[in-house]
């Protein structure tokens, strides 16, 4: 619940993540807001007003997945609204403002978003997505400590790049400090 916050004010593509791993935490836990309780807040947290905010976090966290039927896939309206704004920004920056750094960035992680999407079957996800599926399925491997090649590494790092670079773009955009017709 913080760290959502926080990451939501300071870096959007941190928070996508973030989001991703909650969704799987309460899949994994089976929608079931008294085991998420028991594994997850109860031995992390001690201070009782916390508890208290994280498990109505989660309790409608819970309440929105199974409303929106996404108990076994896919991600909260919340998080897919972040994904179009990343989306609509990120065909701004290539196609209108046609932003130099952000085309570089974008240029130099093409190959390795092409190699995922192809390999991951992910046809029908636009780009951005496939980043942020690359990535997270990045985090999955460390936590499984599966080890990573080093071509791979420097395919992840070059979507990390380009999602750290969307960020800053969504940030400024979301202040009002950018100018789409002359960056």
């Amino acid at each position: 619940m913080l760290i959502a916050k926080r990451t939501k004010e300071t870096n959007i593509a941190e928070h996508v993540i973030y989001m991703f791993q909650i969704e799987d935490l309460i899949r994994a836990n089976n929608l079931d807001l008294d085991a998420i309780i028991y594994n997850v807040i109860q031995p992390q947290i001690q201070d009782e007003d916390l508890i208290d905010a994280y498990t109505k976090w989660y309790a409608g966290l819970i309440k929105q997945m199974k409303s929106e039927r996404i108990e076994t896939k896919g991600h909260l309206s919340e998080v897919n609204e972040i994904l179009m704004e990343l989306l609509l920004l990120h065909n701004t920056l290539i196609n209108i403002s046609k932003e130099k750094k952000y085309l570089q960035v974008f240029e130099k992680a093409l190959p390795a978003l092409k190699e995922f999407q192809q390999k991951s079957d992910a046809g029908d996800l636009n780009l951005v997505e496939v980043a942020f599926n690359a990535l997270y399925g990045k985090l999955i491997l460390r936590l499984k400590k599966v080890e990573i090649s080093e071509a791979s590494e420097q395919g992840f790092e070059a979507m990390s790049n380009l999602l750290g670079t969307l960020a800053h773009f969504y940030k400024r955009m979301k202040s009002g400090d950018m100018n789409f017709a002359n960056n």
